[in-house]
């Protein structure tokens, strides 16, 4: 297990000993911004966020906000960044924490964490950054990027599921963090509980894996998304590209095709493994909070389409792909009334 937390650690350039094991991100953000709230209530109680962020971290804020915590939500920019001028604007000195993702888990788009972590220590206020999208697939450094706290889940790099991890920096500055779990005392104190051993060590194994891979495998995904994405606006009209292309995970494609319900294209194509959103909120049939975010209206949300490719994507699939959507998106629209 501690050969495993070391090669987490490796991952992210980080110690060992900053290594907390948990049951995946979502316990890891809830014990970071809890955890950081109840530890530091005497010097404060106001969180700033981004209306982009995952239920994960949303939802724990709006459960402190009831608690009587004072929480920003800020909104991203047209392209689903964060402005820093109006981060800096909304740090007040009672600010204990901004939470911020690394890249975002509908629309793939990179925060500009680097910055972001400069502005807190200039502030002197904790970053924690949700990186569960962005860990082992783009390089990650939480001293170069001012990283505080950083959530991280096995899952997400093809490691065991229900495992995950919190990173703590314990030096410059040791950031103070109160248990959400008591018990055992296990993780040094901050996640008291019986170890997930086997799923510890697929984490670990999951690691270093993507230490080796990761450039190369990037540039790949890099190829296929460019191929799908040039297929679909050469073969049809009015496709749009949600968030920034520029600052975007390899393997992330996010499209609007105006004139098309989402959900009935989805279902014209039961052989392709597609989203329409975040799979934590599959169910719902609201539109994405994140593209409403980008400012997408409620038609336009309603129609856009996530591609996620991964490690075993092929050209071949990706042009299947391809074909299959142009000719469902040409079916679906000769019968819309938009287009």
């Amino acid at each position: 297990m501690e050969f495993a937390r070391k090669r987490v650690a490796s991952l992210a350039h980080a110690l060992p000993r900053e290594i907390v094991f948990t049951s995946g991100a979502t316990e890891s953000n809830n014990l970071a911004i809890k955890g950081v709230v109840e530890a530091y209530r005497s010097t404060g109680n106001h969180i700033v966020t981004m209306a982009t962020e995952h239920s994960a971290v949303l939802d724990p804020v709006r459960h402190l906000e009831r608690l009587g915590c004072r929480a920003t939500v800020l909104p991203p920019g047209p392209d689903g960044r964060l402005n820093l001028d109006r981060l800096r604007e909304a740090i007040r000195p009672e600010t204990l924490l901004v939470s911020v993702m690394y890249a975002n888990n509908e629309i793939g788009v990179i925060q500009p964490v680097g910055q972001i972590g400069a502005l807190c220590r200039e502030k002197g206020v904790l970053f924690h950054c949700d990186a569960a999208q962005a860990f082992g697939k783009t390089r990650i450094d939480v001293d170069a990027d001012q990283i505080h706290l950083m959530s991280v889940s096995a899952h997400k790099i093809y490691g065991p599921k229900g495992v995950g991890a919190l990173y703590l920096r314990r030096r410059n500055p040791r950031v103070e963090l109160a248990a959400q779990m008591d018990g055992g005392g296990h993780e040094s104190g901050f996640r008291s509980g019986t170890l997930n051993v086997p799923g510890i060590v697929g984490f670990g194994e999951a690691c270093a894996i993507c230490e080796r891979e990761m450039e190369e495998e990037s540039a790949r995904l890099r190829t296929l998304r460019d191929r799908l994405r040039q297929r679909l606006e050469t073969g049809l009209e009015a496709v749009g590209v949600n968030g920034s292309l520029e600052h975007r995970l390899a393997g992330n494609l996010n499209l609007s095709f105006a004139g098309v319900n989402a959900e009935t294209l989805l279902m014209n194509l039961p052989e392709v493994a597609l989203s329409t959103g975040s799979a934590c909120s599959s169910a719902l049939a609201e539109p994405s909070h994140v593209l409403r975010a980008l400012g997408l209206t409620e038609d336009l949300a309603h129609s856009s389409v996530r591609f996620g490719l991964g490690r075993f994507n092929t050209i071949e699939e990706i042009d299947f792909v391809a074909g299959r959507v142009i000719e469902s998106v040409k079916r679906l629209r000769a019968f819309s009334p938009v287009l």
